[in-house]
């Protein structure tokens, strides 16, 4: 006779039970939705200049490497410096239980989503309007702009004062804090280093919302740390670039080789005499078919008659591309130092190709190709580069085997080699970089077919990827990947080595709470550094 009323507890029992778990998964529930809704809404609550786009954000989560996609929550605007403090510092005094980070974006040049933050804000840097450029013509002339300034701009500006930047990169439509997070390389850094060491002065906001100038003399810990820092240590906001006499005019030249070790030898000899070219690079040619007869429509045949006897095809060649900086006064003499520098190099007498350029379409070359690319879709297709700094004692052991065994049919875009001098590059700053006093940049800027299968495929060209750094780790090369791209922090802290403690010692100093630059995946929000 008690059964009915044991039933009828236990059917109490159980109704308020399963009240109790609707109430706790509501309450989760809105605590969530709070959570999450109250992110933009705190943005929204700051005192800024410029404006904050919470709709529009998808073209922030995609970049030159067309490879990762991931959305922020916000798009920053900035009209000042004080707009990207003040976003940041508020982002710091949420403390360590906020998921929110920060990635400051140029012209979205990034290969591995390094200029992205999910979920996250993304600072639109070209809309930085600080001071305008301004231009010192001093004893040491200098050139102040802001971070989210373009190269090409700088060179437009510059030049109206007779002055330029002494050290580039290959490409000039990047912004300033892009490339000095990184480095900047191209064919002057043998004689001027890197752009990063070209630099006088940075404005720097840190992960903690401080704005701070800093030189070599001033803050010293900071400047060296942000320059090839790969943003991990603050938004570089401002710069101080040197400047040197600018010429009006280069000396174009191009030259086959068919054997590495004459090509090196003769990179070797023209990156340590004291009279050469202003600028020395290189690349390797992979089976092309009618290459001379391309480079026509830029340059002029020394000896029209054998070069189109020349052939290509089936072969791997390396061409050494050179550049005389000159002014029209100064016409006979460049040539005759021209002809000098030339007569004691080994390459094909029949592959002497040159021509004359200013000096703006000799230094903005890359965006000739671009503006072809993009007017047939082929720029923005994905981009798995690999780019490696090699020591000179290993270098003919990476070519026999990659150029030789690897890469042995095609290639899926130039393929960049040459060397520079470790002594202009400082190592004071956060750059990793071979221990050699000599290393080479060895660049495979390849293009996939986003449909193909085959070996012009993006899945072909990682694989082949991967078989070069496999090699060189089994071989022990030494080898350091500029433009690094690494996935845990273990292999980040085999790529750093010994640098490794005062790279992660720096990040606790100046972004304790690992806020900015989530995108190369270096440190997570609230974990540890050391």
């Amino acid at each position: 006779m008690k059964y009915p009323a044991v039933s009828f507890l236990v059917q109490n029992n159980m109704f308020f039970i399963r009240s109790l778990i609707i109430l706790f998964l509501s309450c989760i529930t809105v605590k969530l939705n709070l959570c999450f809704s109250s992110i933009p809404y705190s943005l929204k609550t700051l005192n800024l200049e410029g404006h904050f786009n919470f709709d529009e954000v998808h073209h922030a989560a995609r970049d030159f490497g067309n490879r990762y996609q991931f959305l922020p929550s916000a798009i920053l605007h900035p009209k000042s410096v004080s707009d990207i403090a003040t976003t940041i510092k508020h982002i710091w005094e949420m403390g360590p239980h906020s998921e929110l980070t920060v990635a400051a974006r140029g012209h979205g040049h990034s290969l591995h989503g390094q200029a992205q933050s999910h979920r996250g804000v993304v600072i639109n840097m070209e809309s930085l309007q600080g001071p305008k450029m301004q231009v010192n013509t001093g004893n040491f002339p200098y050139v102040d702009v802001s971070g989210g300034e373009l190269w090409i701009n700088i060179l437009h500006e510059s030049l109206k004062y007779g002055l330029a930047p002494k050290s580039w990169t290959d490409y000039l439509h990047l912004t300033v804090g892009g490339t000095l997070s990184n480095a900047g390389i191209s064919g002057q850094a043998f004689r001027h280093g890197p752009q990063i060491s070209n630099v006088h002065q940075l404005e720097v906001v840190t992960g903690k919302g401080e704005i701070i100038s800093c030189s070599k003399k001033q803050n010293s810990d900071l400047f060296h740390s942000v320059l090839g820092g790969l943003g991990q240590f603050g938004v570089i906001t401002r710069a101080k670039i040197s400047l040197e006499p600018a010429p009006e005019k280069v000396k174009w030249i191009r030259v086959l080789y068919d054997d590495f070790a004459t090509f090196s030898r003769d990179q070797l000899h023209l990156i340590s005499v004291e009279n050469t070219f202003d600028y020395i690079e290189g690349f390797v040619i992979v089976n092309r078919t009618g290459l001379l007869n391309n480079w026509r429509s830029s340059f002029n045949p020394q000896d029209p008659v054998q070069a189109s006897q020349f052939k290509s095809d089936g072969k791997i060649l390396f061409c050494l591309e050179l550049a005389k900086y000159f002014n029209p006064d100064k016409n006979e003499r460049a040539n005759q130092e021209v002809e000098n520098s030339l007569s004691v190099l080994s390459y094909i007498p029949s592959t002497l190709f040159l021509s004359e350029v200013s000096y703006i379409q000799f230094l903005d070359r890359v965006h000739v190709s671009e503006v072809k690319l993009r007017s047939k879709g082929l720029w923005e297709v994905p981009h798995p580069w690999l780019n490696l700094l090699i020591p000179r004692s290993k270098i003919h052991n990476f070519a026999e085997e990659v150029f030789g065994n690897i890469l042995m049919d095609t290639s899926n875009g130039p393929i960049l080699i040459y060397p520079v001098n470790r002594s202009k590059w400082d190592n004071r700053t956060s750059v990793v970089i071979p221990e050699e006093d000599i290393f080479y940049l060895v660049a495979f800027l390849s293009s996939a077919v986003p449909t193909s299968t085959g070996t012009d495929g993006l899945e072909h060209i990682l694989t082949q990827n991967k078989r070069i750094l496999e090699y060189c780790e089994t071989a022990r090369l030494g080898v350091k990947q500029y433009l690094p791209h690494y996935t845990t922090q273990e292999e980040w802290r085999t790529h750093f080595g010994p640098q490794w403690e005062g790279f992660a010692q720096r990040k606790s100093t100046y972004d304790p709470l690992a806020i900015l630059a989530p995108g190369q995946r270096i440190f997570q929000k609230a974990i540890p550094f050391s």
